[in-house]
């Protein structure tokens, strides 16, 4: 495995790239611009000083997360021909600064969701929660205030403010856009980009949904290994493959997390991966948890065992982590916990391949 960790951008961090570097094991940084409108060409100048960036802290940038999709293409606009186009530029500039692998999702209007960004746990950390019950009380307007407030200041990716502010033309645009209509357009999408993608070299990985259910009514594709399989088939290629997020999916007690690592991993499809914990209270209510096992839902040492059996070679990050120790920071994304995941995840890896040789 590469050991890899998100990077904001300086402009956009609340630590420098040189710390991130200090955590033994990390090798490349996974990567974006964020600073583009979605939907909008990547631009070389604007790329090559990302790369360069990294490369002078002594990383490597072969990761990005994400190149998003815009949301014409998600309804199956008219217009989406023109999106898709502009995302092929995209992934052909990528290409060219050395990227092997890229990162998206097809999640309607919403990115990830949370109900509150700073739950207090009883160790005096703060973590990302999600509650059902309190969603189930909330508009979309007031879950885009809280995630707002929440924010500490930081532009919040999958919650840009400009996206946003036609939310509820957003909604009438998906009244009639069902389970089976987003695979139709998730599917177009797939098969205008994967010939582009094959011939750049680039793998495409589909990030879960997050949570794996259907949020206000939008639909939800990405939320199992069957509807996993199914999108793969949309375009049957090495190239068209999954982020296996065992956080988004574990929130979903059905999703035996290690056993679709393991049954996609050997077909090949699994190109990224996110190792993080959850605590699951009760159906659709769960918090983040550190990475370590007891500390969770996920037994995070079988999840490393199945990247091992699978001779997982490409990126693995740390996903998202508490603010511990007085950081203020984005939320979700502070060094330190994430650096202590790190470490726990590279544990697991050496004790299993120190067994491994002893066998």
């Amino acid at each position: 495995m590469k050991m890899s960790f998100r990077w904001y951008g300086q402009q956009n961090e609340s630590f420098p790239l040189q710390y991130v570097r200090q955590i033994p094991g990390v090798q490349g940084i996974v990567g974006a611009l964020f600073d583009v409108p979605v939907g909008e060409v990547w631009p070389m100048d604007k790329l090559l000083a990302l790369k360069a960036e990294v490369e002078a802290a002594g990383l490597r940038l072969e990761t990005i997360e994400s190149v998003n999709v815009h949301e014409d293409i998600k309804l199956g606009l008219p217009s989406r021909d023109r999106y898709i186009e502009y995302y092929l530029l995209t992934l052909r500039n990528l290409a060219k600064i050395g990227v092997t692998v890229v990162c998206y999702n097809f999640m309607p209007v919403f990115d990830w969701t949370r109900t509150d960004l700073a739950k207090t746990l009883p160790d005096g950390s703060q973590t990302m929660s999600y509650d059902a019950a309190i969603l189930k009380d909330l508009t979309p307007e007031q879950i885009v205030k809280r995630i707002a407030d929440g924010s500490q200041g930081f532009k919040l990716v999958g919650w840009e403010p400009e996206r946003l502010q036609a939310l509820q033309s957003l909604f009438g645009l998906y009244r009639d856009v069902d389970e089976e209509v987003l695979f139709d357009n998730l599917g177009y999408f797939l098969r205008a980009i994967i010939p582009t993608a094959e011939e750049c070299g680039i793998n495409m990985a589909i990030h879960p949904d997050d949570p794996p259910w259907s949020v206000f009514g939008l639909p939800r594709i990405t939320t199992s290994r069957e509807n996993l399989e199914r999108i793969l088939a949309l375009a049957d290629s090495p190239n068209n493959g999954l982020t296996l997020c065992s956080g988004s999916l574990g929130a979903n007690p059905d999703n035996d997390i290690p056993s679709i690592i393991r049954y996609f991993g050997k077909k090949g499809r699994v190109h990224f991966g996110h190792v993080r914990n959850i605590k699951i209270h009760a159906p659709g209510v769960f918090d983040e948890a550190s990475h370590l096992t007891a500390d969770g839902s996920l037994d995070i040492y079988e999840i490393m065992k199945a990247y091992w059996d699978i001779g997982f070679t490409g990126p693995i990050r740390p996903d998202h982590g508490r603010m511990i120790w007085g950081e203020q920071g984005r939320p979700g994304y502070g060094l330190y916990d994430r650096g202590l995941g790190i470490m726990y995840l590279q544990g697991l890896w050496d004790a299993i391949a120190a067994g491994a040789r002893q066998k």
